[in-house]
């Protein structure tokens, strides 16, 4: 079974970590692997070294690829444009560098779209010209049909000023020669150990062994292998020398000091369940986590990995937290629950005058719900149930209590009653879109029972969710709420949020609430 992002999706979160229990399920090593075979014959490390026996480097310079390559491709622009002014004028032209200008944004777009700005380990210009080819066409494209529009527009004849493609082609081509002068940089850098990263290897394993030779043989790729984590080592060929510096469960300590920033997960004896849930933890330190695939021998490489002298690593996707679009989600969670409020203030007023002439004194309900991080906090909801009434904490559904008005029956299948969480919004309480938050009875409940449900809790709660617009609401499957939450964390994008918005107000307009 191959361990892929999407399977690390799946699996639990913050349970107790340690040693995996005897009778656990397969470990992560593959049971046709001969590591598994040759570490029954082998004795185990004599001891286990502290942290302090792992020599520290020397220069260990955080250097970012990304900023790199976005600086090469700025001043392309710059250099690009104006030499391109410059002939123009000799010339007699009248050159339209504005044009080119608008040429120039919708290339930097395109490239960013295509994830030429990602960090990665190996560096070569080859490997981007057909990708920055492709965008290059785009964005001219993208900018002739504009003068096409810009002229229509004005009533005129359909006109093209092809000069601007002389500065488009300039700037394509110092794109290409910078970054190929950049990436050159960067591996000389590397190589003389002027820029490293400090690197954990969890699984002292053949394979471990394997990632750690290849990584202390060739620098050009960045990572500084500085020990291993595993709860049952054995030393296989290898680099001699390298401390193992305790257990997986260790991992979440290393990150927290601030020591390493790079993980690299090969099998080990820890079971992949086990695995998954630390991996989780490391979500809010600053670390960029590789996994070594199963059956890597045959894994094709895809666009979005990287490789390490021939081996495959699975770059797992930054947490959503460290994601600069994340920033954009909370404005935008100020500014739509804000402006949502202002608008439908008349419908919050008739629906606060309805529950009152039901159900007399009393038109909100509060509950306390648990929210990111485990951190419980007051939810506000319109009230459903008569004023004399109390909702359990440890009632799971109350959709057909006696005790719910008919007005309440109303707000509670056009999902209404959720409206007042519009403020616990604007609190910073919950998101837009997230979780739903549970009490903490449930919560409690929940976690012993599904391994993968507190694993939700590592982005704020929400009005909707992925799990609601699937109809997972109600007397449904816990198990399967947890699976699409967690989903939902693991792919979280800003167009998936507008997406589950958009299937919400479907599910209100059809009355699919409960």
């Amino acid at each position: 079974m191959t361990a892929t992002p999407r399977e690390f999706g799946t699996q639990p979160f913050d349970l107790p970590l340690g040693r995996p229990p005897a009778g656990s399920d397969a470990p992560v090593a593959a049971p046709s692997d001969p590591e598994v075979v040759a570490a029954t014959s082998l004795p185990p490390v004599p001891a286990v070294r502290t942290r302090e026996s792992a020599a520290p480097l020397d220069s260990a310079a955080r250097f970012g690829v990304r900023p790199l390559l976005l600086g090469l491709d700025l001043l392309a622009v710059a250099v690009g444009l104006v030499g391109a002014e410059l002939v123009g004028r000799g010339l007699g032209d009248d050159f339209p560098a504005r044009k080119t200008a608008a040429f120039a944004a919708v290339l930097l777009l395109a490239l960013a779209q295509a994830g030429l700005y990602r960090s990665r380990l190996a560096l070569s210009v080859l490997d981007d010209l057909p990708a920055l080819a492709g965008r290059w066409t785009v964005a001219a494209g993208i900018a002739v049909l504009g003068q096409v529009l810009w002229s229509n527009a004005l009533w005129q004849d359909y006109i093209i000023d092809w000069q601007f493609l002389w500065g488009a082609l300039a700037i394509g081509v110092l794109v290409v020669a910078l970054r190929a002068v950049g990436y050159a940089v960067v591996r000389k850098l590397r190589r003389r150990r002027l820029v490293v990263h400090r690197t954990l290897i969890v699984g002292a394993g053949r394979v471990g062994h394997q990632v750690a030779d290849i990584l202390r043989e060739h620098p050009e790729y960045g990572l500084h292998p500085v020990g291993f984590l595993d709860a049952d080592p054995r030393y296989l060929a290898g680099p001699a020398g390298l401390p193992v510096l305790g257990t997986p469960a260790d991992l979440p300590e290393e990150l927290r000091d601030g020591r390493v920033h790079n993980v690299v997960v090969a099998f080990s004896s820890m079971k992949e369940s086990e695995m998954v849930k630390l991996i989780r933890t490391c979500d809010r330190y600053r670390c960029e986590l590789f996994v070594v695939p199963r059956l890597f021998e045959l894994h094709h490489v895809d666009d979005d990995m990287d490789t390490a002298w021939g081996l495959p690593l699975v770059r797992l996707r930054r947490s959503t937290y460290r994601s600069p679009a994340w920033r954009v989600k909370r404005m935008v969670d100020v500014a739509a629950s804000g402006f949502a409020v202002a608008v439908l203030a008349p419908l919050l007023g008739l629906i606060a005058l309805a529950v009152r002439l039901d159900s007399g004194p009393g038109i909100l309900f509060r509950q306390e719900r648990v929210g990111v991080d485990g951190r419980t906090f007051q939810v506000l909801k319109f009230r459903s149930m008569r004023a004399t009434a109390m909702e359990s904490a440890t009632t799971w559904n109350i959709a057909r209590d006696p005790r719910v008005t008919r007005v309440g029956r109303f707000l509670r299948k056009t999902s209404l009653d959720e409206l007042p969480q519009l403020f616990n919004i604007l609190r910073g309480d919950m998101s837009i879109v997230g979780p739903r938050p549970e009490r903490p009875h449930f919560v409690e409940e929940f976690r012993s029972a599904y391994p993968s449900y507190e694993a939700r809790h590592r982005v704020p709660s929400g009005l909707t969710g992925w799990a609601q617009v699937h109809g997972l609401r109600g007397d449904t499957s816990i198990a399967d709420r947890a699976r699409f939450d967690n989903y939902y964390i693991e792919n979280w994008s800003l167009w998936l949020d507008l997406k589950i918005i958009l299937r919400t107000f479907s599910s209100v307009f059809r009355g699919a609430g409960g």
